[in-house]
């Protein structure tokens, strides 16, 4: 069974957390987040450290999730969270224009997304999309919505996966006599 739920998470330097019965607000150089605990589950702030405690063994799963999502927090306004994204495909490309990001997949028109307050992507090269930001759910649901665009097909691998996906590919169709 795992203990995640009693480690203490350390706090960096130039990191300020602050605990207000529930409420959780972790402000760091690149950002603010915030979260609602549930009443089962006390969070404490001492010497540098979080501390996250439970009333009783009902409550194991919430007391490891509480302590996941706020080391979370903590990560991502110190560091931040990014997924990659690669397209494969002839012609299919991503450019970025301004705050949009213009994807050309084999579609009559472009796919164009905008970046949100809180999530921003990059394009390093034409076949590579890097998407950033603080929140880690927030990051991986906007790959994720990226990535449903052009689903990566099995036969040809053409469409948009993660960097370190690995698209199980099938044969093709077994041409024999009629």
């Amino acid at each position: 069974m795992s203990r995640i739920g009693n480690k203490a998470i350390t706090v960096p330097a130039g990191v300020e957390v602050t605990v207000n019965g529930n409420h959780v607000v972790v402000k760091g150089p690149k950002g603010t987040l915030e979260m609602d605990t549930v009443k089962e589950v006390a969070v404490k702030v001492e010497n540098g450290t979080i501390v996250v405690m439970r009333d009783n063994d009902e409550h194991k799963a919430l007391h490891g999730l509480t302590r996941s999502l706020i080391a979370n927090m903590v990560t991502g306004v110190t560091v931040g969270f990014e997924k990659k994204l690669e397209i494969n495909g002839v012609g299919y490309r991503a450019a970025k224009q301004g705050n949009k990001l213009a994807l050309t997949l084999g579609y009559s028109h472009p796919v164009e997304v905008l970046d949100t307050a809180t999530v921003k992507t990059e394009v390093p090269d034409p076949n590579t999309i890097l998407v950033k930001g603080i929140d880690k759910q927030e990051v991986g649901e906007f790959a994720a919505k990226i990535r449903e665009y052009r689903l990566p097909e099995p036969y040809k691998g053409k469409g948009i996966k993660y960097a370190d996906e690995r698209i199980i590919r099938k044969e093709g169709k077994a041409g024999g006599k009629k």
